[in-house]
């Protein structure tokens, strides 16, 4: 299998990485993060027309039915550049309406950049397991009504329309009876409590009291949403892992030039035999994660859901512990900076600890890994 990116992927990042170098300094960054908003809405129309929110909509819909090979050079690009934009939790979200093969309009406004949506997925019993849901909702004359709590739900607040998970069937843990639902945020009785996160992100926790929604609303066919859950969910891991690439090629680059720079008894202290082993094993570190998101984003849409599972899986978990040995070690070689706001590294650590904890940590991971069938049989 050829691994090289095409003429297209290569120009595209390119075009993105000078975008950020531009019109996305670390100083802007920090004014953004600092802003009531937390977004920059000149940012996103900038990167509207990159064309990065129509790259992964399919063509019928005004995108370019980008894979998630392309995808994982855009998240590589934007992890790099410490973007904190919606555009994570708008695609994630769109690759719920993708696969649930309706709300084309809302697709064809995502390829615009006219709409952001979010996913509001995990509760404050569920952990990392999504299948456990005690919002519940009930059929009734005009749709379903909605009524529960949704935690943690990245750029929630800055949503216009909510992806959310709901029990219709069944128990609280039970994978069967769960619904998913396109939600205008802008409905009565939704309630969003904005906060921002430790990596300079936004986050909600967001309210649903008697929610009103139409049958329309549905995505997919009630009852049977865990599909598209697991397969979207699978999709948002595999961009995580992309992300995290480009924040730990970021960090080892600001780090070696430290080392160039940084002098001690006369020398520059890369000039030390233990720190050039310490980057060495950043670097072998770097590349292993590197191959495994790749082969995430390879294997993430194939037919045979054990092995999209399994390669996904594996991947989170050697990205999280690439992404912990590269962040701590980065932050000791620069020393007491290195955990200061001043400089970029201590930002990219905060972020890689963040998506080594998101939708699902290394440990909750090696355990889906170990759960599936195939590993059992080869034991």
């Amino acid at each position: 299998m050829d691994f090289n990116l095409t003429q297209e992927q290569t120009q595209f990042a390119d075009a993105l990485r000078r975008w950020v170098e531009k019109d996305y300094t670390f100083e802007q960054r920090k004014h953004i993060i600092t802003s009531s908003e937390g977004i920059s809405a000149k940012a996103w129309d900038g990167m509207a027309e990159l064309g990065l929110m129509a790259l992964p909509i399919p063509e019928d819909q005004g995108g370019f039915s980008g894979s998630a090979i392309d995808m994982l050079v855009i998240m590589q690009e934007l992890g790099r550049g410490l973007v904190i934009e919606p555009y994570f939790a708008t695609v994630s979200g769109a690759e719920f309406l993708r696969l649930s093969g309706s709300h084309n309009d809302l697709l064809a406004q995502v390829a615009t950049g006219e709409l952001k949506l979010a996913t509001a997925l995990a509760e404050k019993q569920s952990r990392h397991d999504l299948f456990d849901i005690a919002t519940n909702a009930t059929k009734n004359s005009d749709g379903f009504v909605l009524n529960g709590i949704k935690t943690v739900v990245l750029h929630g607040a800055q949503a216009d329309q909510l992806i959310v998970s709901a029990r219709t069937g069944s128990t609280q843990r039970d994978t069967s009876g769960i619904s998913l639902f396109v939600v205008d945020a802008a409905t009565t009785g939704i309630s969003r409590r904005d906060y921002r996160t430790i990596d300079g992100l936004r986050a909600a926790d967001i309210t649903f009291n008697q929610v009103q929604v139409p049958v329309s609303a549905l995505l997919g066919t009630v009852d049977k949403g865990w599909e598209i859950l697991d397969a979207a969910t699978d999709y948002s891991v595999t961009l995580l892992c992309a992300e995290a690439i480009g924040l730990m090629e970021a960090i080892f680059a600001s780090t070696l030039e430290y080392l160039k720079t940084r002098q001690q008894f006369g020398v520059p202290i890369g000039k030390f035999q233990a720190l050039q082993h310490r980057m060495a094993e950043m670097f072998m570190e770097l590349e292993q994660a590197r191959s495994m998101a790749t082969l995430a984003a390879v294997k993430v849409s194939s037919a045979d859901v054990q092995e999209r599972r399994r390669t996904v899986s594996a991947a989170k978990v050697r990205i999280g512990q690439a992404a912990r040995f590269v962040g701590q070690q980065a932050v000791q070689l620069h020393g007491g900076m290195g955990v200061t706001n001043e400089l970029p590294a201590a930002h990219m650590f905060k972020r890689l600890t963040m998506i080594e904890l998101s939708l699902g940590d290394t440990d909750h991971h090696l355990a889906r890994f170990v759960a599936q069938p195939d590993f059992k049989s080869a034991a």
